[in-house]
């Protein structure tokens, strides 16, 4: 048991998931501009609380005894394989795509502490984005970093996760209260509160892409064959990470607009960090980029450990190739973390902009996980209560869905994130196919 993941360890993972590099780059990138302050808030909050509600239907699947794997495993036992593989390609691409992104995100740090220090070795330029050697290296070296605490098991990678998350709470909290004291109040009032209005368009932005914000609350079933408390308990911790995840996204977003108001957003690069370094200085800087650092790198840790549990189940189901399987000395996947290290460190070549397409469908691939999840919930439960939740969790699920992909809805996804879409569902009715005919030779092989 001295192996297991302790309380600690397990709310560092999840919350690490849950805030990453969104949390302190959105607010001057799409919820300031699009959303405000306001309309982000009733978003934020609406979309945690159709996320706990979903939750509820998770904690149903945590007593039937499930796998690691997850969402895969409680699908493939009930609704069979091929039921299995739509949830876990869908939930694959969520896992492994947040890798590179957090990854790219990185030499950010570097650069906010001396401004172009990374930008040596010009390679090209990609969706107006220049990619340098400088920052591929950081990028390598971070993901390098979590691989090898991986490969030496989940109980170091947690404890490290802790040390990470708790730097990252502290220095979060710090800034926010700092901002609250140092910013100009009669500004913000002028520039988000005497002329707000409640628009539905600019919530539903926000509300449709809360499922990639917090998809990192689903840790828990991936590692329920890790974990030192009882499934119950962990669901709990859950439900507590989702609300402080909820609290920082807002917190951030609050002390990025008492920096700027909207129309001076335009031309900022990082606003979140210009706006502290203009009210805290370089000490409150600091304090900024020890969250960012934190924040990133707990990312990466947390998805790296949850890519190789689902890959792990779906190869263990023979829906991926069997030599996944093989374990290193410290029994664990060496051959899905190696896989889903080079997976992240290719995706930096394309740079932020690029990844950033791909991540965009995360919502729709998570919502579609949370779908089959609420929808085997309500057909295994009995207990009316469950019914419920489940049955909200379905409609929540679906309009999610039909949010990011319905035209002129306010989160119709981009064009280059439909394409990419498109292209991750016809790779994966190449691997659906190979499914059916395997299970078909099998069926021919044992009527003979």
């Amino acid at each position: 048991m001295n192996k297991k993941l302790r309380v600690t360890e397990i709310f560092a993972i999840l919350l690490g998931a849950i805030i990453g590099w969104g949390c302190f780059m959105l607010p001057g990138e799409k919820f300031l501009p699009n959303s405000g302050v306001f309309n982000t808030s009733i978003g934020l909050f609406l979309g945690t609380m159709s996320i706990i509600v979903i939750e509820r239907s998770y904690r149903f699947m945590m007593q039937k005894n499930i796998n690691e794997g997850g969402e895969f495993s409680y699908i493939l036992q009930f609704l069979g394989k091929k039921n299995a593989f739509i949830v876990g390609w869908f939930l694959a691409l969520a896992y492994i795509s947040l890798i590179p992104l957090n990854a790219i995100a990185f030499p950010l740090v570097f650069d906010k502490l001396s401004p172009g220090c990374l930008d040596f070795g010009y390679l090209y330029t990609i969706a107006g984005q220049d990619i340098y050697v400088g920052q591929i290296l950081v990028s390598l070296i971070i993901i390098l970093f979590f691989m090898y605490f991986n490969i030496r098991g989940v109980k170091q990678s947690g404890t490290v996760q802790f040390v990470i998350i708790s730097a990252l709470v502290i220095c979060s909290i710090s800034v926010v209260i700092g901002m609250l004291f140092t910013a100009d109040l009669d500004k913000f009032y002028h520039g988000y509160v005497e002329n707000y209005h409640f628009d539905f368009g600019e919530i539903a932005q926000v509300f449709a892409i809360t499922p990639f914000l917090f998809i990192g609350f689903d840790a828990i079933p991936q590692l329920v064959n890790d974990m030192n408390i009882s499934r119950r308990k962990a669901s709990n911790i859950a439900l507590i990470t989702l609300i402080i995840g909820m609290s920082t996204y807002i917190l951030l977003n609050f002390a990025t607009a008492l920096a700027f108001t909207p129309e001076e957003l335009n031309g900022v690069k990082w606003a979140l960090g210009e706006g502290v370094m203009k009210y805290l200085g370089y000490g409150g800087f600091i304090l900024l980029i020890i969250a960012l650092g934190g924040a990133v790198s707990g990312g990466i840790n947390g998805f790296m450990i949850c890519s190789s549990k689902l890959l792990s189940s779906m190869s263990k189901a023979e829906i991926l190739p069997k030599f996944l399987q093989h374990k290193s000395k410290h029994n664990t996947n060496i051959y899905i973390i190696l896989i889903v290290s080079l997976i992240g460190f290719i995706a930096c070549f394309f740079g932020r902009n690029v990844v950033i397409w791909i991540v965009d469908m995360c919502s729709f691939g998570a919502a579609i996980t949370y779908f089959y999840v609420c929808l085997t919930t309500f057909r295994l439960s009995e207990k009316k209560s469950e019914k419920i939740y489940s049955l909200f969790g379905l409609v929540f699920s679906l309009i999610f869905c039909l949010l990011l992909i319905i035209p002129y809805s306010p989160a119709f996804l981009s064009k280059y994130a439909l394409i990419f879409l498109g292209v991750w569902i016809g790779i994966g009715t190449i691997f659906f196919i190979r499914l059916l005919i395997k299970e078909k030779h099998e069926k021919m092989v044992k009527n003979i």
